[in-house]
């Protein structure tokens, strides 16, 4: 049995913002490029994603967003059959496409799907090859790139369908996962820990002091060498006694020191020794078990060598 699981699918290319948007389907080709180059993909269990059940969706998002998300999709293919514009706008830096629905379905099915099998015990862990992220989207309201939040959607599923009791959500992105935070604030049954760039995208940075989140705020600049201190100081020991059954990680690699989305100074290194912390966790309290989701990462070199470095530690290899 493959340790690891891969879990992708073809739609999750199909939704696209227009011509130089950074969160494009090229960013998933690198990542396929490199994990066959190195070899790695060979020793991946690859799955490809269901939808996500829109009841499952419903954990994390109210249904008046998800139906209005639908409805934007059949109206834009009604435009476009008129000959009319081929996206729809959801925030200055956000758009839709007439595949953008099933991509978000695809991509919220992955971390469910993903959750089930490691459930399961059909794998210790897996990494979900997914776009439109998600930690931006928030309980009634796309933003960020982001159309449904993937990572809290999965955990609330492994709390309400497996029965879990406690589960945590990592978030390393170079940005706030505002809209995890706005689904998760206050549940006790989760707790989320991140860093991210301050000030800088979501205006405000973290907006709760919700006893269940860890957030710190790091300036620019700063070096992974000091994020790592930041982790051990603060994330591991939370973790440690908060004890949780399953680990969900936000995995964005635009803290990158290549990414121009951000302009902090991680490297390839430190995403693998954050890994290599969750991991430990995991094997410690949660039978190993982790699901990883893909969120930013907009340098398509930097994204590539970064995922197969979080790869390699969550699959021993």
């Amino acid at each position: 049995m493959n340790k690891t699981g891969y879990f992708y699918h073809p739609d999750c290319r199909k939704h696209e913002m227009g011509r130089g948007h950074p969160e494009c389907p090229e960013r998933l080709a690198a990542i396929d490029n490199m994990l066959l180059a190195s070899g790695l993909m060979l020793s991946l269990d690859r799955r490809e994603a269901p939808q996500a059940p829109i009841a499952d969706l419903e954990l994390a998002h109210g249904r008046m967003h998800i139906a209005s998300l639908r409805g934007l999709t059949d109206s834009l293919r009604e435009e476009i059959n008129a000959g009319g514009p081929t996206h729809a706008q959801v925030d200055p830096d956000t758009s839709m496409n007439v595949h953008t629905w099933d991509a978000a379905l695809r991509a919220a099915g992955a971390a469910i799907a993903a959750t089930d099998a490691v459930m399961a015990g059909e794998m210790e862990n897996a990494f979900c090859a997914i776009r439109p992220p998600g930690h931006h989207a928030c309980r009634d309201k796309a933003m960020g790139f982001c159309f449904f939040n993937n990572v809290a959607a999965a955990a609330r599923y492994a709390l309400e369908r497996h029965g879990l009791k406690r589960v945590a959500i990592a978030d390393f992105d170079v940005h706030h996962g505002n809209g995890t935070e706005d689904i998760v604030a206050g549940d006790q049954r989760i707790l989320m820990v991140s860093f991210f760039q301050h000030p800088f995208y979501p205006d405000g940075g973290a907006r709760s002091n919700a006893s269940n989140l860890v957030n710190l705020p790091v300036s620019a600049y700063t070096r992974g060498d000091a994020v790592r201190e930041l982790i051990a100081s603060t994330w591991l020991p939370r973790l440690e006694a908060y004890r949780p059954e399953m680990i969900f990680i936000s995995a964005g690699f635009d803290a990158h020191r290549e990414d121009d989305l951000g302009q902090m100074g991680l490297v390839e290194s430190d995403f693998a020794w954050i890994t290599a912390q969750l991991k430990a966790v995991a094997q410690r309290h949660a039978q190993g078990r982790v699901v990883s989701c893909l969120e930013g990462g907009y340098n398509l070199g930097a994204l590539a060598r970064s995922v197969e470095a979080h790869i390699r530690v969550l699959a021993d290899l």
